[in-house]
C-alpha cells in the first residue's frame, strides 16, 4: 500500500506544483505589469470636424456672471473618446455679436483641456501649438471648467454616457457654472 500512497502523493504534488506555476503566469511581477503603477495617458488620434458648428444643435450654457461672453456647445459635435478625452465644438460670442468657434478636448483625469483648432474663413484650422493645459477655475471665462464640472466629468472621471451629458447640459439643470435660478443668478 505504501507504493500506491507514494504514487498518489507524487501525483498530488505534481498537480499542486502545476497549479502554482499556472497561477504565477498571471503574476504582475512575472509579467512585468504592475497593477498599482500609475497609468500613462496616451491620446488617440484627433481629426478636425468636417463641418462648421451646427446652429440647430448649439446649446448655450452658463459660465459666470463675471464674463461678458456667451458660450454654447454644439451637442452634435460631442465625442466621448476611448482615450479618456471628451471632444467638442464650443462657440464663443462677444458682446458685439461676433462669434468664434473652437474644437477642444477635456481630459477629466488630470482636469486639463486642449485647443485642437479654430473655425476661420469657413474652414477648420488646426492649432500647431496645441498642448494640454490646466483648466482654470477662478477666471471669468472659465467655460472649460463649467463644461468639465457640469457635464463632461463625473467625480474626476470621464462621463461615458451621452444621455447623461446631454441631460446635464439642460439649461434648467446645468451646474457647471453656478446654475441660474428663477430668481436670478446664484453665486459668482
Amino acid at each position: 500500500m505504501s507504493a500506491i500512497l507514494r504514487k498518489i502523493s507524487a501525483y498530488a504534488f505534481s498537480i499542486l506544483i502545476g497549479t502554482g506555476l499556472i497561477a504565477c503566469a498571471g503574476d504582475p511581477m512575472e509579467s512585468g505589469l504592475d497593477p498599482f503603477a500609475p497609468s500613462v495617458f496616451k491620446e488617440g488620434t484627433t481629426k478636425m470636424p468636417l463641418n462648421p458648428p451646427n446652429q440647430s444643435t448649439l446649446l448655450p450654457f452658463y459660465v459666470t456672471r463675471a464674463t461678458v461672453f456667451k458660450f454654447a456647445v454644439d451637442t452634435g459635435s460631442i465625442l466621448i473618446g476611448k482615450d479618456g478625452v471628451t471632444r467638442y465644438i464650443v462657440v464663443i460670442t462677444n458682446p458685439s455679436g461676433e462669434q468664434q468657434a473652437q474644437y477642444e478636448g477635456i481630459l477629466c483625469d488630470s482636469f486639463q483641456w486642449r485647443l485642437y483648432g479654430t473655425f476661420e474663413n469657413n474652414a477648420w484650422r488646426e492649432n500647431p501649438l496645441s498642448s494640454w493645459r490646466e483648466i482654470q477655475t477662478k477666471v471669468p471665462n472659465r467655460y472649460q471648467a463649467a463644461l468639465a464640472q457640469g457635464a463632461f466629468c463625473s467625480l474626476g472621471k470621464q462621463e461615458k454616457s451621452m444621455n447623461t451629458i446631454l441631460g446635464s447640459l439642460n439649461p434648467d439643470k446645468f451646474i457647471g457654472g453656478i446654475q441660474p435660478s428663477s430668481t436670478g443668478i446664484i453665486g459668482n
